[in-house]
Parts: structure tokens; C-alpha cells; sequence
């Protein structure tokens, strides 16, 4: 299949490329559904402002996935929603009721680097955990191309909207994509490297949010294994 024509960069079959990929990526490739491609990035402009900037990749052909903690019953489980990074994830409300939770809420850094088994700032839905319930936006799943992190910062990876939601674990939810606030379109239209971009937050490819006093009970509950705060 010929490679796609998104910005500047230069795409291969990732399969030709395993070592631009994170582990549970290139595990996870011969299953899927459609062709994938991959493109070498630097490192330092992997966040979505940085990389739209350098790469001339507009942002409606990129996609963000936002890693989720709901808890319900005692329990914890983890999800991740996929949006366009023109929009961004209402997780407190229709995913919180689509995953039937007392609470949902965005992932810590270090959580959702230790339980997707990928970079901060390069998680993607290709290689997730088997049991991570992978939410689509419409408009992601309609995409001819969109392009996502490759479980590393050094690439991304472009892959058509259909690859996305046949993965075996997805469900394309409508409305699950909200357009961004004003703030939010003005932080991540030009961010300096010390000002960091939305999705280069506390919780990987997602959306940065603050931390109130429910969220902050829900941290102090989190299981031993998630490590300290």
C-alpha cells in the first residue's frame, strides 16, 4: 500500500521499522486489521503542539489517546479513550457512564506509563493491555489517516481510522470527542518548551487537568502496586 503523505515526514511499513516502535507496539502489529506506517521524529517534539509545528502534521489528522482510571465497587480499571487533538475526551461524563463508574478520572503519569508497558508522551492504543477498554471518537474511527504515538517519543505511527476501531478491545462511542474551551485552544496553539502542551501531561497522550480534593482521595486509594505518589 502507498504510504500516506502527512506533513514532512518520511513514512515505512512499521514492520520494516520494529525498533522505532515501543515493545508492546511491534508485538501487536501482525495483529491488526490494516496497514501501519511509521515516521522517525525527534524525541524533544513529540507532544502535539511541538510536533503539528515542526512536521506540518495539522491536528485534525493527529489523534490523541487519553489513558482513564475508573473506579466503581472498590475496584479500579483502567481504559483509554482515542479523540482527534483538535478535541478532547469527556471522561467525566459519558465515559464515566459508559464504563458504569463511581468516578473516572485522567491517569497519573506514572501509572499509565506502568500499566500500559509505554513512554510518557508516546502511549497509543495499538499494544494496549487486553483488558483496557479502547474508546473511539467517530471522527477518529472515519479517518482515512490519523496519526498517534507509537509507544515511544522517537516516532508516530500513521494508521487509517478503520485499524483503530477493529481493534478487539474498541468501541466507537459517539460524542466521546468535545471541542476544546477557549483556554484550551490557546494553550496548545504555541507552547514553549518549559509551558507544556495539553497531551504532554500527567497523563500521557491526553489533556492536562488539575487535581481536586475528590481526585486527590482517589490517588491517596490507589492500589500499592501504582507505587507512591
Amino acid at each position: 500500500m502507498t504510504a500516506p503523505r502527512l506533513g514532512s515526514l518520511t513514512w515505512v511499513p512499521a514492520a520494516e521499522r520494529p525498533d522505532l516502535l515501543g515493545a508492546p507496539v511491534a508485538a501487536a502489529l501482525p495483529l491488526l486489521s490494516g496497514p501501519v506506517f511509521v515516521a522517525e521524529i525527534d524525541d524533544d517534539l513529540a507532544d502535539t503542539a511541538a510536533f503539528t509545528d515542526a512536521y506540518a502534521v495539522p491536528a485534525e489528522a493527529s489523534a490523541n489517546c487519553v489513558v482513564v482510571a475508573a473506579r466503581r465497587a472498590g475496584q479500579t480499571t483502567m481504559a483509554a479513550c482515542v479523540v482527534l487533538a483538535t478535541t478532547r475526551a469527556d471522561v467525566n461524563g459519558l465515559v464515566r457512564r459508559h464504563l458504569a463508574a463511581r468516578k473516572a478520572s485522567f491517569a497519573p503519569q506514572d501509572v499509565a506509563v506502568a500499566e500500559s508497558g509505554m513512554a510518557y508522551g508516546g502511549i497509543t492504543p495499538v499494544g494496549l493491555p487486553t483488558d483496557w477498554p479502547v474508546l473511539v471518537d467517530p471522527a477518529v474511527a472515519a479517518a482515512d489517516w490519523v496519526v498517534i504515538g507509537s509507544g515511544t517519543r522517537g516516532s508516530k505511527l500513521a494508521v487509517p481510522g478503520s485499524v483503530l476501531s477493529a481493534l478487539p478491545a474498541a468501541v466507537v462511542l459517539e460524542g466521546l470527542g468535545q471541542p476544546l474551551s477557549a483556554a484550551d485552544a490557546a494553550q496548545a496553539s504555541g507552547p514553549s518548551r518549559r509551558e507544556r502542551a495539553p497531551d504532554d501531561s500527567d497523563v500521557g497522550w491526553g489533556e492536562r487537568v488539575e487535581t481536586p480534593d475528590d481526585d486527590r482521595r482517589y490517588l491517596e486509594e490507589r492500589p500499592p502496586h501504582w507505587g507512591s505518589d
